[in-house]
This record gives C-alpha cells, structure tokens and sequence, in this order.
C-alpha cells in the first residue's frame, strides 16, 4: 500500500486504487446456518423483512445494521458477540474472493479494505448524489459500532494479474458456501499469501472504480474518516473501508431499471401533458387521453387494451426495451392503461437539459425522465414524496394505482453509461441505476479497532 499526504490537507490521499487485507469478523458457520444470520443491504429492508429477519436468528446481522435509533444497542450487541464466539476475527489479515451466483448469472468480485479517496482525485467515483439523513443515520451507526457492517459495491474495469488470481481460486473449493432465500449462492475464499496479495495490489493501483451501490455508505467512510483525523487520532484504519470490488469486463453484475411512481398526477392528466413533447402510442387498457393529443393507436392495440383488466407488467417491459434500442423511450400506467412515450422533441430536450453538463449525462434516459418529463413536462418537484422508487415494475405500478398517480418504467442505464458520467465527473439523478446481485450482509463484517 502507498498513501500520500495532501500538501495542506490532514486526510491520506491513496496513490491509487488500493484494496488492502484486513482481519474479518464473521459467522463460524456455513450453509443453511449462514443464511439465518445474513440479510439484504440495510437500505431495501422494510419493516416486514426486518421482522422476519429477526424471526429467523435472534443473531441475525440485522440487529446490527438496523437497530433503529438505539446506535448504542448495536456496538453493545456486536462486541457480545465478538466476545461470546457468535462473531469471530479470522486470525490472518486476507482479501476475501466472493463469487455470487443466481439463475446462471455468476457475478465475481474481492471483497477487501479500500482505501478512501476524494472523487476529485479520480480514483473511486460516484455517479449518484446522497441524501444527508441517510449519511447521518449511517454515519451515528460507524461512530458508535467502530465498525463497518456492510460493504459498498465497486465496479472496474481489469482482465490483469487480480482476475486471473480469482478465475484461478474460484476452481477450488469454498471455504464457505450458503445459498439465501433469494436464491443466490455465495461462496467465499480467503487469500492471505503476501506474493499473491502484492501482485494484486500492483495491478490494481492504477486502476480506477464506480460505485454502483453505497453512495451513502462511502460518504460515511469519508466523514467518519474526516472525523478521526479532525479529532487528532492520525492515520488509521478508518483510512479505509469496507468495499467488495467486481471486475465489470469479466464477471460483473446485472443491471436493472429502478421504477418511478408520480402518486400526485394521474395518467389522463400526465398524457395530455406529454403529448405536446413526446410520441405518444397507447399500448394496453382504454384510451384516458383524448386521441387528437395522444395519438390514435393501431387496432389491434386497441382490441388487445379492451380485452384485458389490467397492464402486463413483462408486456410493458418488452416494448419498452424494444423502443429503447432507437432511443428515449418511456411507459406511463395507472395499472389499468398504458402509453408509450417516445421522441422527445428537440426543444424540450434543449430547455430541459443543461447546456453545460456533459453529454454522457444528457443522453441518459433517467435524466430526460426527470429534467425533461418530471420537472418540465409535468411540472412537478423532483423530491421524495412526489417521486418514489421502486426496484420492480410491478411495485411501482401498484403504488401509482392505490394513489390514483402515474407510473413512470424505464429502461435500464448501460454500465457503459454509468461509467462515462461517473468519469465525467458528474451524478446521475437520484437511484438511476440496480446492480445484481447485491453483496450479502453478515458474510464479512469489519470491526476498526485492528
């Protein structure tokens, strides 16, 4: 590892991507056991899942990670279990290769100690913004556990010395192997040779990452990081934090759309508006738009819309990918109809989108879909309230029809894409982007006090 110091600032500055070994902290079981005590990311747990969670281990690391407001409850509970065996330190400082596997989708990464540095450095970048209670809430949780719980999840481009380590391990057998109710397989291996790590460590310094997930919980690293070196403590471990770091070119995840639901505008309402800016062609349900604005659809469109009670979601989903491939495209529903958006004027396209950011940020359809057809189009304020989230289309179409609102599906963003705003220096909208699979919580916990 090499780390430098700003010429006038306290906080290390990594030469490069470096990605260290560390003493994990884990469970002491393997299969169906494992299981029981892992759980989702901390941020796509509801209150349901924490409960059956919680139901399934009394050690579950949801405990950990979700302890409400008692942050203090969480560090007692982690050091309980640190000290009564529940938890164990491996005794060898190691990278840890992780290979998830799901519907033969195999997705291979190292899960390690990644060294913090500025996005302005280039090194690891963002491509989302944060919301600062969500920073606050995690970083009270660091403060008080001294630990990190959960990883973010890195993506890079490689095919070097590293890949070959991991193509090569993953050939042996596991140390540790669980398959979790989602139906994803885990296995773990542990590299703690010091030739091995270094040769690693030189192919990945100079290299560069993208967060795909755990914006937040990088911006924690950073002030918690802050935090220590303001309080005089120096360098430490808190110089790093947890990271798993996939390899996009060889094994990489897979990507999804997140799903929008508009709760306070029906479709009648958000159709009329879109038809004087976009191509507008019904796809299922009956016609809520008059035809002369939002276009009359082809017969067997209309036949195939009275027929049914409600959207095909995966229907939906297939045209949508399909109109995708030719540029912007959108599906607005109410769960009942559906409209496809398409060919978003040039005029709205320059109003809406900055003229100053950079092009890799104004082709992206999350951004048409919030600064052009959100903000513009339908006039509304691009907050939490008026524009939720949801992982599948299913859930955002429920969602807008128990409000009487609008869903907005959208395509997924290219990996490509996200590197290319994320290297441009600039942020996506607000969740744009679902990376699979996710890294499990409870594989690999990392205490900072060694």
């Amino acid at each position: 590892m090499r780390l430098m110091l700003h010429a006038d600032h306290p906080v290390p500055v990594p030469a490069g991507l470096v990605l260290t070994p560390f003493r994990a902290a884990r469970f002491p079981v393997s299969g169906p056991a494992l299981a029981a005590l892992t759980s989702p990311p901390y941020d796509v747990i509801d209150d349901a899942e924490r409960a059956q969670l919680l139901a399934r281990d009394v050690h579950n690391v949801v405990r950990l990670i979700l302890p409400g407001d008692d942050y203090d409850g969480a560090a007692r509970t982690l050091r309980e279990w640190l000290d009564g065996g529940v938890l164990r330190r491996d005794d060898r400082a190691s990278v840890y290769v992780c290979e998830e596997e799901q519907d033969g989708h195999v997705q291979r990464g190292l899960i390690g100690a990644v060294a913090l540095a500025d996005p302005a450095a280039g090194i690891i970048l963002p491509h989302e913004n944060t919301m600062a209670g969500t920073v606050s809430d995690r970083l009270a949780l660091t403060r008080a556990t001294r630990a990190n719980l959960e990883p973010i999840f890195l993506l890079y481009s490689g095919g070097g010395e590293t890949s070959r380590v991991v193509s090569e391990l993953v050939e042996t057998v596991p140390q540790i192997e669980t398959t979790t109710d989602d139906g994803v397989t885990h296995r773990l291996w542990a590299i703690d040779d010091p030739t091995v790590l270094t040769a690693m460590a030189a192919d990945l310094l100079p290299r560069r990452a993208v967060i795909a997930d755990g914006h937040h919980r990088y911006a924690t690293y950073r002030q918690y990081q802050a935090e220590r070196h303001a309080a005089g403590d120096g360098s430490g471990p808190w110089d790093f934090g947890l990271a798993f770091l996939v390899d996009a070119t060889v094994s990489g995840p897979r990507v999804h759309a997140i799903h929008r639901a508009v709760t306070g505008l029906d479709l009648a309402a958000a159709v009329r508006r879109a038809a004087a800016e976009f191509t507008v062609r019904r796809l299922a349900g009956p016609d809520v738009a008059s035809p002369e604005r939002a276009g009359a659809a082809p017969a067997a469109a209309e036949r195939a819309g009275t027929e049914q009670a409600g959207v095909d979601p995966n229907h939906l989903l297939d045209e949508l990918a399909k109109a995708g491939q030719g540029g912007h495209a959108f599906v607005v529903t109410d769960g009942t109809s559906a409209y496809l958006l398409t060919e978003p004027t040039a005029g709205l396209l320059a109003r809406s989108l900055p003229a100053g950011r950079s092009a890799a940020f104004r082709r992206l359809d999350v951004t048409v879909a919030h600064l052009a057809l959100i903000v513009d189009v339908w006039e509304l304020a691009d907050t939490v309230g008026v524009v939720d989230y949801h992982h599948d289309a299913p859930a955002a179409i429920a969602a807008a029809a128990a409000a009487g609102g609008t869903a907005l599906l959208l395509n997924p963003t290219p990996v490509a894409d996200v590197t290319a705003v994320a290297e441009a220096g600039e942020r996506m909208p607000r969740k744009s982007t679902l990376f699979t699979p996710k890294p499990r919580t409870g594989l690999v916990l990392r205490p900072l006090d060694a």
